[in-house]
């Protein structure tokens, strides 16, 4: 195989992403190319928050020890958040526990960020525990929290 006319842009770009893992190295994160790692970054050390390093808690913390779940969007690609591939009461009540934290990607540009309460999302938190229980305990596939409703309830964080 021969290489992509590119692999000359690549060589000389690739320094400055080692420098890039280099800072989220320093932030918790262990590959940018990974679980949005790249945006995440971008979020903690805009928001001053820290990643927690389980995977299976919530995703950062800030330096009062409040935890944080955290989710982005590529509005290019999707007008919703993602939420869990498994959701079901456990995670609920996880995701009851804590604030969130939004933030709206064109592409890799970020154009907003936004800070919602528990309580602002029961709408969907409670909307999916009944599902659950009305399926028999079938956990739910990734349900979604629309952009808009982010837009229209949740509270701007400055980022500039």
């Amino acid at each position: 195989m021969k290489a992509h006319a590119d692999k000359a842009k690549l060589d000389r770009l690739f320094p400055a992403m080692r420098e890039l893992q280099e800072l989220a190295t320093k932030h918790g994160i262990n590959d940018i190319f990974q679980d949005n790692g790249g945006k995440l970054l971008q979020i903690l050390i805009l928001t001053g928050l820290k990643a927690l390093p389980k995977r299976e808690g919530n995703d950062a913390v800030d330096e009062d020890g409040n935890e944080y779940e955290v989710k982005s969007v590529n509005k290019l690609l999707t007008k919703s958040f993602s939420t869990h591939h498994h959701m079901n009461p456990t995670i609920i009540a996880k995701y009851r526990r804590v604030p969130w934290v939004f933030a709206v990607y064109e592409g890799i540009e970020l154009q907003a960020l936004y800070r919602m309460s528990a309580k602002q999302l029961e709408p969907y938190l409670g909307a999916w525990e009944r599902k659950w229980h009305e399926s028999g305990g079938k956990d739910i596939n990734n349900p979604k929290i629309p952009l808009k409703f982010v837009i229209e309830h949740g509270a701007v964080i400055p980022h500039e």
